[in-house]
């Protein structure tokens, strides 16, 4: 089985979505995890995954959203987390390749979110492109201040420095489409050498459609072919690495592990 640990499904039409879940469950793909990218929306993400047996969802303000949001209470963001669906916030962090949002109000946005899984005692989903350094930054900064946390780097496209120091203080790196493209040598490199049990797999769909979908509109049933890819690179069989992948999805987002386990005990939650 393969999780798809990052999709945005609200992307899709309500006439279109049902497609693309029965297109992922025919494609082997057993679990989804839809992301929020605007506080303010996240009783949308809860009621999509409250609809489907299947489905995640996390809670957050995306970095490009950080100053049209209103700066969250630590506690209200808490809150959202305690539904048994939420299984991390985020996504959070910074961007600074199109500084959508003033740098300060992402930092201080991400800060929060941060304090709030850590409050919550659920991961944090980061967002980060170009802003390396700082994300590292922020990272410790909080963890030196006391606060207890964990956290996924998605969609990783950044440089090696940053994906072993994330790992180092017990992060989690999970590769997207972007791994499959021709010219993304570096990051193969990065995903051949970063220990097997920090890694997980993603789509980011409806973007960064892999080979051999490139420049398409991607969907959760092509994270097959990241997986296939990364497994290539480790040297894996493809069912390992989705049984790889798969116990590090549960080791990080422990609540998903709680209620699988409850679910196949046919206990209600």
């Amino acid at each position: 089985m393969l999780i798809d640990s990052h999709c945005h499904l609200d992307y899709y039409s309500e006439t279109e979505r049902p497609l693309v879940l029965a297109r992922a469950r025919e494609a082997g793909v057993g679990e989804m995890v839809t992301i929020g990218t605007r506080l303010s929306r996240a009783a949308e993400q809860i009621a999509m995954a409250e609809a489907e047996p299947d489905v995640w969802c996390t809670v957050g303000t995306h970095p490009h959203h950080a100053a049209e949001e209103d700066m969250p209470r630590e506690q209200d963001v808490a809150a959202l987390a305690a539904h048994p669906k939420v299984i991390a916030i985020g996504e959070a962090g910074l961007d600074y390749f199109y500084d959508r949002s003033p740098r300060d109000i992402q930092a201080e946005m991400f800060a929060r979110q941060i304090r709030a899984a850590a409050l919550a005692g659920v991961p944090i989903c980061i967002h980060t492109r170009d802003a390396d350094d700082d994300i590292f930054a922020i990272l410790k900064q909080q963890r030196d201040a006391g606060e207890k946390f964990d956290f996924l780097l998605h969609c990783f496209s950044s440089g090696r420095a940053l994906a072993e120091q994330a790992v180092a203080i017990g992060g989690y790196v999970s590769f997207s489409g972007i791994l499959t493209f021709p010219k993304s040598v570096e990051l193969r490199a990065i995903a051949a050498d970063l220990p097997a049990d920090r890694l997980l797999v993603e789509t980011d769909s409806p973007y960064l459609a892999p080979v051999p979908f490139r420049g398409k509109r991607n969907e959760p049933a092509h994270v097959a072919h990241t997986a296939r890819v990364l497994a290539e690179l480790r040297g894996m069989t493809a069912e390992a690495l989705g049984d790889l992948t798969t116990a590090n999805f549960r080791r990080l987002f422990r609540k998903a592990a709680c209620v699988s386990y409850l679910r196949r005990k046919d206990v209600l939650f």
